[in-house]
């Protein structure tokens, strides 16, 4: 049995996400959050992915400055934490039937861009990608 392909979020959904996460970043640069798992380093907010009943969002976060492993767990594990008390101030800021039940997860894209660029610089690579300027492979 094949998967079925997910369907593009909406523009409501992505109208909502953005809401959503411009919520959660002010609510974070303002520090209303006390959690000895944040600590005092800001969070990013990177995106906002919404249920098509807009009744879950997933909030992808990152340590601004990036951190290693570890010191993501801590910032996702507070955030999680506190994620009724985050919920209680989006729905103050975004008007919305429902207030959204908030997930928090790491955001991979950076690593993700930082390995790609790193095999991209492998120099066995880059001989493949200067040698052929044709388009064509070997």
């Amino acid at each position: 049995m094949s998967k079925r392909p997910e369907k593009a979020p909406s523009q409501r959904q992505l109208r909502v996400g953005e809401e959503i996460r411009h919520a959660l970043s002010d609510v974070l640069e303002r520090g209303e959050v006390r959690d000895p798992g944040l600590g005092d380093r800001p969070v990013t907010v990177t995106e906002v992915r919404v249920s098509p009943d807009l009744r879950h969002a997933t909030a992808f976060v990152m340590p601004l400055g990036g951190a290693d492993g570890a010191a993501v767990a801590k910032v996702v594990g507070a955030l999680s934490r506190a994620a009724p008390f985050l919920r209680h101030r989006v729905s103050e800021r975004v008007r919305l039937r429902f207030a959204p039940e908030l997930a928090f997860r790491a955001d991979e894209t950076f690593a993700e861009a930082e390995r790609i660029d790193s095999l991209l610089t492998n120099p066995r690579v880059a001989r493949d990608i200067k040698g052929d300027k044709s388009g064509r492979g070997s």
